[in-house]
Parts: structure tokens; sequence; C-alpha cells
């Protein structure tokens, strides 16, 4: 009950507008992708964050270009790498010996979209580095704590199969993501569009921004008074009650990600024109926001599978 926003704030016309034909300019990037960019939407309207796991060449960082140049917010793109350090993402104190004093030099997280670009292939100590800064919006630093602008929006983006030299990201750090989505292999007639047309990073860097910060936090503010109904929160309840008991999880759902998931199907329903939430909102994103928090037993199989048989298992009263 607690969850029932209090109050409806409704998207006004023109924000409605941008925000549908900022849907569009990704889509006109991104081709043949139109759920997994209606997702990374979702993400960003759930003042989330979204990591995009794929294989090489199949449009990951793609997406995360589209999403900064259509959002109209500041962008920095960080590539993770094996000798990347803390202080090369948040930043560092350095002395200042005419003032006698620290002055503290921020680094790429002080943004409003960043792209972490690879993030397993950097060290936990650097990793970690980001886990203030997606769960508490600041950084500190020598004792001294530094706001991020707001919105603060970190795209992460990982390669799942060449895993020389990576290390896995900690579960800790995942929860911190609100949705994972892959991208896969192109249709056919996808395919073709995209080896006929023009390069991406043209067509990118020729793209107007249609939002801004303050079009971006009040479609948050939107989203997040869309109306829960009391057997839409049970229904919820019920997905992390069987996520705990189900054959094949050894740790299953937090209330902190049945909070995450709530989140995003009000976001969801908002972009599908909507103030309040259907069963089916909950269905569409529970794959993406459960099974990259799910542990698994070591003969499950799949994360993914498994969040699947969970929503499965539990029927829609």
């Amino acid at each position: 009950m607690a969850s029932t926003p209090a109050r409806a704030v409704m998207l006004t016309d023109d924000l409605r507008t941008s925000l549908d034909r900022a849907i569009t300019q990704v889509n006109t990037l991104v081709l043949g992708k139109p759920l997994e960019v209606r997702l990374a939407f979702v993400a960003l309207l759930s003042d989330g964050h979204l990591l995009i796991e794929d294989l090489p060449g199949l449009g990951k960082t793609t997406l995360a270009h589209a999403l900064a140049a259509t959002l109209g917010l500041e962008f920095q793109r960080v590539q993770f790498t094996s000798d990347l350090l803390p202080a090369d993402v948040v930043g560092v104190s350095v002395f200042d010996a005419q003032a006698r004093q620290f002055e503290f030099h921020p680094g790429p997280v002080f943004t409003q979209v960043l792209l972490a670009d690879e993030i397993n292939r950097a060290p936990p100590r650097t990793q970690s580095a980001l886990l203030e800064a997606m769960a508490e919006h600041q950084v500190t630093v020598d004792g001294t704590t530094h706001r991020l602008q707001e919105p603060f929006f970190v795209i992460a983006t990982q390669n799942p199969v060449d895993l020389s030299g990576t290390y896995p990201l900690p579960d800790s750090q995942l929860d911190r993501f609100l949705l994972r989505l892959s991208l896969g292999y192109p249709d056919d007639q996808t395919e073709r569009d995209l080896l006929a047309g023009a390069d991406r990073r043209v067509l990118i860097a020729r793209t107007q921004p249609l939002l801004g910060g303050e079009e971006v936090l009040a479609a948050r503010e939107a989203a997040a008074s869309v109306h829960a109904s009391e057997a839409l929160i049970q229904y919820v309840q019920a997905l992390l009650a069987q996520s705990r008991k189900h054959p094949g999880v050894r740790v299953g759902l937090s209330p902190r990600a049945g909070l995450a998931l709530l989140r995003a199907a009000r976001a969801h329903a908002l972009l599908l024109g909507r103030q309040h939430v259907l069963p089916e909102d909950v269905q569409n994103l529970f794959i993406p926001v459960a099974a990259h928090r799910l542990v698994a037993d070591a003969d499950a199989g799949s994360d993914a599978t498994l969040a699947k048989s969970i929503l499965h298992a539990v029927p829609v009263d």
C-alpha cells in the first residue's frame, strides 16, 4: 500500500510528444530493436541504470550512443580496461602547493549519461568505484562527498562470451542495474538495411537532442506516480516469494528487486500511455529485471531460463 503514489503527475502533451519522438529517433539509429529501445527508456524513466550484454558488433555501443545523442544530456564514455584505476573514473584530489590545499579534479563519472564500455574488463576495485555513484548519485573521495548531476544514468556494456581477462561483476554491482538486455542478431531485412545504409556513427553525430535534463526529471516524476493496485503489488510479491523457493535457485530476489520491478512496470505503463500498471507490464519486464539478480545452482541452466520458469509458475489472479 505504501508503494502507491499519493498524487498523480501527468505528462504534458508536449513532453509526451517529445518522448515519442525520442523513441522513434533512437529506433531509426538502432534498427529492428523496438522492444530493446523501449526497455532502455524504461530504465531511464525508472531512475535506474542499464546493462547491455551481448556479442561484439551487435549494436551495444550504438544503442548507448544513440540514447545519449537523443537525450540532450552531458555525456562521457569510459573504456574499461585491466589497468583502469578508480581515480580514472571518479576523480582524484591533487595538492595545490600555491593554495596549500588539496583540490578535487572530477573524473568522467561527473556527467549525466556515463557509458561504461566493456565494464567487466576492469578489475573489481575499479568496478566498485561506480557503486556509490550508481546507488546514491554521489562520490566520496578523501572523506568529502560530491553530488553528481541529475539526472544521472549509467549505460554499461559487456561481452558475456569472451571472458578471457575479464572480472565478472559481483552480485552487489549487478543489483544496481535496473535492467539487463541483449540485442541479438538482426533479422535478414534489418541486416540488409544496415549494410546498405549510412554509417551509424555518422548518423549519430548528426542527431539532434529531443529531450533535456528537466524533461527527463519530469518524465521520471510522472512515471513514479503511475498507479499500482494492491492486487498488482501482491502479484509482484508472489513472484519474489516463488524465486526464493524455486528449484535451481540458490539465492532468490530481494525486496529491492521487487521495488525495481514496480518502478520499471510503472515506467513501461507510462510509455504505453497508461496511468495504471497491468500484470502484462510486470510480465514483460520480469526477465530483464530479475534474471541477472538470481543466483542459480551450478546445473540449473541460465538465469534467464530460471526467471522465465519462475514467471510461469506464478498465476495471475
